[in-house]
C-alpha cells in the first residue's frame, strides 16, 4: 500500500521535537558564585566604563596562553576509581590556560540512552576526575628531587592554589558526548558570552546517538569554539561519505545567540579559534591485510597516504580551511578490551564487523593564530580507543585597562568590600547548571 503524504516524516519530526526538548542551546554545567550571576558579567561592563575615555586611554597588549585539548572514547565503559589522569594532563611538567575535554560514548548507545533522560551522574564522575587531577596541590615526582630546589617548588605551589586552580566554564552532554572546558581560575573575570549548541546527527538524522556539542566563549577580546564530534561509523567502502554529510551538517546546523549586542559569531567559522576533537570515525582505504601489514612495520606514512581525513582535508569539500598536525603515533581503533592488541589479530568469529586499524580520534583546527606544539595518544587501556590530545598555544590581545580592573578584583580591598557589602566572594563558587545564559 502506498504511504500517504507525511506518512515518512513524522518519525523525524517526532525525534526532532525530542531532541530539541533535551538539548537546549544555552543549558549546561558550569562553576559560578552562587546566587548571582554578575561574575561574568562584570568585565563586559567595565571594559565599556574604562574604555570611555574618562580615565586614560585603552591600550592592548598581546599574551601568549595555551590550550590543552583532548579526545576519548570511552567506549561506555564508567571510568575507575584508580583512573589516573596525571600522566596524560602531565601537569608537573606543562601547565596549560584552558583544558578542553571531549569524550565520546561516556554511555553505551543502545536505546535507553538514546532516547531516555540524560545519566547526570556520568558527567559528574568524569568532570571530578578532571576537578581532581588539574587541582592536585602537590606533584610526588617534583617534591621527591633534592632539597635545594624544595623552597622554590613549595612557593610554585603555594602560587598554584592561590591562583592557578582550574574552575569548569562549561560542561554539556549530549546522550554519549560530553565536552567539558576548563580555565584557570584568576582568567575567569576575562570569560563572557560562554554558550553551547548541540547537533544531533544519529538515527532519523537528528538524534544525539551521533552529532556534536560545540561551545563557546570569549577570552579577552578573543571568541573561541570548540566542536566535539562523534560522526557515523563504518569501516566499508563508501561509509565515508555517511561522516562527510555529518560533518557538513554540523558546520551548518550549530547556532549560537547572537547576545545582548547583536556582535557575536553564531557560526562555528566565524570564531577567532576552532578546534574540532572528536571521534571523526575516518578509515584508511586500504584492504585490511594491507593496513595491518603496514600498522606492524610502523609505516605511519603510507597509512596516512589512505587516510580518508587526510584526503578530505586536502580536497578541501568539507574542510576547507583545516588543519591537522603531524602524525607520529600508531592507529588509535580497534584494541581489543585491556590489551595492547588490535581487534581482529587472533581472527575473528564469522559475521563478525571487519574493524581495521585507524586513526578515527582527532584533533583539527580552522584559520590562522593557532600553533600546535604537541599532537600524541595516550595508552590507557579502558576502552576499545586510545585518547588524542593536543597542545597549541595562540596570541591574544588583552586590554590593559581590564588586566589592571582584573588585578583589583582578585585584591585584598576588593574582598574587603565583597564582605562589607554581603556579596559573595571570588571564592564561593559551586557547581550549578546554568540555563539560559545570556551574558
Amino acid at each position: 500500500m502506498p504511504r500517504r503524504k507525511g506518512e515518512v516524516m513524522w518519525p523525524r519530526l517526532i525525534a526532532s521535537k525530542i531532541l530539541s526538548k533535551r538539548v537546549g542551546s544555552n543549558n549546561f554545567v558550569a562553576d559560578f558564585p552562587s546566587g548571582t550571576e554578575t561574575w561574568l558579567e562584570l568585565p563586559s561592563l567595565n571594559k565599556r566604563y574604562l574604555s570611555s575615555g574618562s580615565i586614560l586611554p585603552d591600550h592592548e597588549e598581546t599574551e601568549t596562553y595555551k590550550i590543552f585539548a583532548s579526545t576519548w572514547n570511552v567506549g561506555g565503559v564508567a571510568p575507575t576509581n584508580d583512573l589516573n589522569m596525571d600522566d596524560w594532563l602531565e601537569t608537573c611538567n606543562t601547565t596549560c590556560d584552558v583544558y578542553v575535554f571531549g569524550f565520546q560514548e561516556v554511555v553505551p548507545l543502545r536505546a535507553a540512552n538514546v532516547f531516555g533522560c540524560e545519566n547526570k551522574k556520568i558527567t559528574m564522575q568524569w568532570n571530578s576526575i578532571v576537578r581532581e587531577a588539574l587541582n592536585k596541590k602537590e606533584c610526588k615526582e617534583k617534591k621527591g628531587q633534592n632539597s635545594s630546589s624544595s623552597g622554590d617548588w613549595n612557593s610554585f605551589e603555594s602560587e598554584k592554589s592561590d591562583s592557578q586552580k582550574f574552575r569548569c566554564i562549561i560542561s554539556k552532554q549530549m546522550v554519549g558526548i560530553l565536552i567539558s572546558v576548563w580555565i584557570r581560575s584568576d582568567l575567569l573575570s576575562f570569560v563572557r558570552n560562554p554558550s553551547v549548541s548541540c547537533v544531533g546527527c544519529g538515527i532519523m538524522g537528528c538524534l544525539g546517538n551521533k552529532g556534536s556539542v560545540s561551545v563557546r566563549f570569549r577570552l579577552h577580546e578573543t571568541s573561541f569554539c570548540f566542536v566535539c564530534s562523534h560522526l557515523a561509523s563504518g569501516g566499508r567502502g563508501g561509509d565515508e561519505k555517511y561522516r562527510n554529510s555529518n560533518a557538513a551538517e554540523i558546520l551548518s546546523r550549530t547556532i549560537f545567540p547572537r547576545g545582548p549586542s547583536l556582535d557575536l559569531p553564531r557560526k562555528i567559522l566565524d570564531h577567532d579559534r576552532v578546534v574540532w576533537l572528536g571521534d571523526l570515525n575516518y578509515r584508511i582505504s586500504l584492504p585490511e591485510s594491507d593496513t595491518r601489514l603496514l600498522v606492524d612495520k610502523e609505516e605511519w606514512n603510507a597509512l596516512l597516504e589512505n587516510d580518508q581525513l587526510r584526503t578530505k582535508l586536502k580536497d578541501g569539500q568539507v574542510f576547507e580551511g583545516w588543519q591537522e598536525g603531524t602524525i607520529e603515533f600508531a592507529p588509535t581503533y580497534k584494541y581489543c578490551p585491556n590489551s595492547d592488541s588490535y581487534y581482529g589479530i587472533f581472527g575473528s568469529r564469522k559475521g563478525d564487523k571487519k574493524r581495521s586499524p585507524a586513526w578515527c580520534d582527532r584533533i583539527i583546527w580552522f584559520g590562522e593564530g593557532m600553533k600546535q606544539q604537541l599532537y600524541a595518544r595516550g595508552e590507557s587501556k579502558l576502552s576499545d580507543h586510545r585518547p588524542v590530545k593536543a597542545i597549541f598555544s595562540t596570541e591574544m590581545k588583552i586590554s590593559r585597562k581590564l588586566k589592571e580592573f582584573q588585578s583589583f578584583f582578585w585584591s585584598e580591598r576588593f574582598e574587603q568590600m565583597t564582605h562589607s557589602f554581603d556579596i559573595h566572594s571570588a571564592d564561593d563558587f559551586k557547581c550549578n547548571a546554568r540555563t539560559s545564559l545570556q551574558i
